[in-house]
């Protein structure tokens, strides 16, 4: 299984961007899926995740801002962050839990929130 995330960029705080994670799997639709994120001397943490029924759970930090979707057709998962704050810097990381593989991680993708 292969996660490829897309769309992190330099933004201003107040500003949005909209993550995308593209998934190479046979199975896509029965995976539980997340975007996590890690700053520089500091454990990743579990920003929001959706399960293979399309349910959603969010994160204190972000809850009311940033919205987790997910298109089975296309194997696709996105994340739309709105009204971000510098503190929402961080490498944004997509997740897969694969049943009977376990989990696998794309790349990264950078967000820096700064004026």
């Amino acid at each position: 299984v292969v996660l490829v995330e897309s769309g992190g960029a330099l933004v201003q705080p107040g500003g949005s961007l909209r993550l995308s994670c593209a998934v190479d799997g046979t199975r896509f639709s029965t995976y539980d899926m997340a975007w996590y994120r890690q700053v520089p001397g500091k454990q990743r943490d579990l920003v929001a995740l959706i399960n293979s029924d399309g349910v959603t759970d969010y994160r204190g930090p972000v809850k009311g801002r940033f919205t987790l979707t997910r298109d089975n057709v296309k194997k696709m998962v996105y994340l739309q962050m709105n009204g971000l704050e510098p503190e929402d810097t961080a490498v944004y990381y997509c997740h897969a839990d694969v049943p009977g593989l376990g989990p696998y991680w794309g790349q990264g993708t950078q967000v820096t929130v700064s004026s």
